[in-house]
């Protein structure tokens, strides 16, 4: 069985994660780690629980989800792993990260980058990818089915939605993702999104008011 764990990082808030199971094997989604203690307090939960770093993902490449890209590949050995139409998304971040006060280590490029659709696997654990742009140009959502977690970037917010002002955004590409891909999942299923507290799909569905 999976289980979850979220770290709060950078000046944004953004929720880094990493999933794990009994086998000791995990993934570290969206790595925000900025600072040292930041840094320092992921790397202590992995060591105090015995765990293994296996893959690192991306649900989409924004700066504050790829701050600590290049720290985990430098801790760990890692390369993101992301869908090729975020790798623009990426390469942009060099340039906007200092405007935004950012000191940014340059993030490796994947040695392969994941589908639309398809299946990741690690230990016991088996994750679905959904494929959710509109906050993003190739938004990757990653869904544990057996466990009903659903790791969901920044598409879907309690009570909100992903903002759509950036390059690459789409307003009403992304209503129709989250109706029609994320909003057909059980309603017992865990949002675990990039900013705030977890939700469930059931909730958002009934009180979310970009979708009632």
């Amino acid at each position: 069985m999976a289980k979850v764990i979220s770290f709060v990082n950078n000046p944004y808030q953004e929720n880094t994660y990493i999933l794990y199971d009994e086998t000791g094997e995990c993934v570290i989604i969206d790595p925000g780690m900025y600072t040292a203690p930041e840094q320092n307090t992921v790397v202590s939960f992995i060591k105090n629980n015995n765990l293994k770093p296996v893959m690192l993902l991306n649900t989409h490449c924004h700066v504050d989800h790829v701050l600590g890209n290049k720290f985990v590949f430098d801790q760990y050995g890692l390369k993101p792993r992301f869908h090729v139409g975020e790798s623009e998304t990426l390469a942009a971040v060099v340039a906007y990260a200092p405007s935004m006060g950012f000191r940014y280590d340059v993030s490796p490029m994947p040695d392969e980058f994941l589908p639309e659709t398809g299946t990741i696997l690690f230990g016991n654990t088996t994750l679905h990818l959904i494929f959710a742009p509109g906050h993003s140009p190739a938004h990757l959502c990653f869904y544990d089915k057996e466990d009903k977690i659903l790791i969901g970037g920044d598409v879907l917010f309690r009570n909100s939605i992903g903002r759509t002002d950036l390059p690459g955004g789409n307003f009403s590409l992304l209503i129709d993702n989250i109706e029609t891909k994320l909003f057909t999942l059980p309603d017992d299923v865990t949002v675990y999104p990039g900013h705030g507290p977890e939700t469930t799909i059931g909730y958002e569905k009934q009180n979310n008011p970009f979708l009632t």
